[in-house]
């Protein structure tokens, strides 16, 4: 007896377009994981490989940073003293500064300018992070990049005195126009730099007065720190001295000074004398002059004039004094001319 033919079964799907009733709902979950798998292991690897490059990268630039500052602003460690500039006679002028103070500013310079830098990486770097992390979730950065350069351009706007103030303030460190401990005129403020930094530079002047200054708002400065000062000192005699003898007290005097061992240290060469500065109504004013080390211009002036004053009253020269002349009118006076009239 032939078998009869068994028609298989046909499953319908519902109107909803759902699995087969004989068919687990799990399998539509487990197809979706399936398709999916790629983009769920390989999206996390990548951004989590982005950051791990980016870390790496931020540490080798803050290293070579750091090395770099310290060779550029440091002198080399092994640079013998006596291989440095010292003063010889009447030779060139040649560098003097205090170590303990060219060693702060050294320090200063190399921290600020660091970690100046160093923000300036971690800034770069975690922008360009944020934009690939971004890119990898499947954000478009187009509308991002346009709001965030309206915001940069009303906030650079609205701080570029801010900004001034900061580059100007990193500029003055790189070119080192002046440091901590630096004789400045800065304009109104005028003595010694206290600190300086990005934005203020601050200034103590001669009656102790702290002067907080922009940075931004520095047009020019006068250095009176840095490598080498001058002394100098304009001598009145009378018109009836004999200039030749009055030069020659000078140098005489000039020589001395350099050959005192108590000033021998502050004088980069031997006082020279350059002759007639002017013709004044009072007397002729002989003018001397000495490179001397920073800031020890005025000490070296004081002592230069004392002993000016001394060789030349030895020396039987005279320093004349402020002369006028004065109309002295009587009451007497005044009655002959009533009678005259």
């Amino acid at each position: 007896m032939p078998t009869p033919m068994t028609t298989p079964t046909t499953y319908t799907t519902a109107a909803t377009g759902g699995p087969p009733p004989d068919v687990p709902l799990a399998a539509g979950w487990s197809d979706w994981v399936g398709d999916h798998t790629a983009s769920l292991i390989q999206v996390p690897l990548r951004i989590a490989l982005i950051v791990v490059v980016l870390l790496i990268v931020r540490a080798v630039a803050k290293r070579a940073i750091t090395r770099v500052v310290q060779r550029v602003l440091e002198p080399s460690a092994g640079e013998p003293e006596r291989s440095r500039p010292r003063r010889s006679g009447r030779g060139a002028a040649v560098l003097h500064r205090d170590r303990s103070r060219a060693r702060q500013r050294r320090e200063q310079r190399a921290r600020t300018i660091g970690s100046v830098l160093s923000s300036a990486v971690t800034i770069v770097l975690f922008m360009v992070g944020v934009a690939m992390v971004l890119d990898q979730v499947g954000i478009a950065l187009g509308p991002l990049l346009a709001s965030a350069g309206v915001v940069g351009l009303a906030i650079g706007f609205g701080a570029q005195s801010l900004v001034a103030d900061y580059l100007s303030g990193l500029l003055i460190m790189i070119e080192d126009q002046y440091g901590v401990g630096d004789s400045v005129d800065l304009g109104e403020a005028v003595g010694e730099v206290e600190h300086v930094g990005l934005r203020l530079t601050h200034v103590r002047d001669l009656n102790g007065g702290l002067w907080h200054i922009r940075n931004g708002e520095i047009l020019r400065v006068r250095n009176d720190s840095q490598e080498w000062a001058r002394a100098v000192l304009d001598v009145a005699v009378a018109y009836d001295a004999d200039l030749n003898a009055v030069y020659r007290v000078l140098e005489e005097t000039g020589a001395a000074l350099h050959q005192d061992p108590d000033f021998a240290d502050l004088l980069l060469e031997e006082p020279a004398v350059w002759g007639v500065q002017s013709l004044d109504a009072d007397g002729v004013l002989v003018r001397i002059a000495v490179k001397t080390v920073p800031l020890q211009q005025w000490g070296v002036t004081r002592e230069l004039r004392r002993r000016v004053k001394e060789a030349l009253d030895t020396a039987g020269i005279d320093i004349p004094f402020t002369q006028r002349t004065v109309w002295v009118r009587t009451d007497s006076d005044a009655d002959s001319d009533a009678l005259v009239r």
